[in-house]
């Protein structure tokens, strides 16, 4: 019986030793989270690490939300992960790398049933078995809620700081309340809050739409005491990108210097 422990103790001390070599040569690592579904969390992951990767920094994106992988398609990458000797991320970009479940699967339409542990060891496995390069930013799209993959996150990846998006309904500034909490208790560092899609312009009469009540995000980082690093609002055409596979970053411009200017990246 002390054989196969010992073995397991090994290779999770090799890993763990992998892990810590590609985590040294990333100098921020960002956690883009979210209370709830629906509120635009991966747009704003995807479109923060392309508008910094457009800013001239090395980027990285993980993509942990394993049941519901929506990055590869939000930038246009159909393409099956090959794999190999010294395996490294896909390239979308010159500037950015991107890890995601979805193009290692046969089927991209096939669910994901899978239970804590192996959700665990497939997040450590992109850190540890890809050949990471040197990075300026790391941003890790996790899915809603404070579960396997946020914790996984919080344990395996020491400095890392909290992005939270939210909506300004109060349904979800709700949940952003667990989230907050969830960052308290695991000793992970708030970055700030981004209040997605405030309000709209509409494209007939050009008014400004409240598609919410206003301004919820800014009062509840204000009342948090974490910064607000932008509100960004509902655009059509940020939609129509994201589902073409082009990411629009102009909507997402505030934000991405509001990250550069707090983490002097």
């Amino acid at each position: 019986m002390s054989g196969p422990n010992v073995n397991q103790q090994f290779e999770q001390q090799l890993q763990d030793k992998a892990i810590e070599n590609t985590l040294r040569r990333i100098k921020h690592k960002i956690l883009v989270m979210s209370g709830k579904g629906g509120v635009g969390k991966s747009t704003v992951a995807v479109n923060l690490a392309v508008g910094l990767s457009e800013a001239g920094r090395k980027v990285g994106l993980i993509d942990v939300d394993l049941h519901g992988p929506s990055v590869p398609r939000m930038l246009g990458m159909r393409e099956r992960f090959e794999g190999g000797e010294n395996p490294k991320p896909m390239a979308w970009s010159e500037n950015l790398s991107v890890v995601s479940i979805e193009p290692l699967l046969p089927d991209r339409d096939r669910s994901i049933i899978w239970r804590g542990p192996v959700k665990i060891g497939v997040i450590r496995q992109f850190l540890s078995d890809l050949v990471w390069d040197d990075l300026d930013f790391l941003i890790i799209d996790s899915p809603p809620g404070t579960g396997d993959e946020p914790l996984t996150v919080a344990q395996t990846i020491p400095g890392a700081q909290a992005l939270i998006v939210t909506t300004p309904q109060e349904v979800a500034l709700a949940d952003v309340r667990k989230s907050l909490d969830f960052c308290h208790q695991v000793k992970m560092p708030v970055l700030g809050l981004v209040e997605n899609m405030n309000g709209m312009v509409c494209p007939h009469c050009g008014e400004a739409i409240s598609l919410f009540h206003s301004g919820g995000g800014a009062h509840l980082a204000e009342a948090a005491g974490v910064p607000l690093l932008g509100s960004v609002a509902f655009v059509q055409e940020v939609v129509e990108s994201g589902e073409q596979g082009r990411p629009d970053t102009k909507p997402f411009a505030d934000v991405v210097a509001a990250v550069l200017e707090r983490t002097g990246g």
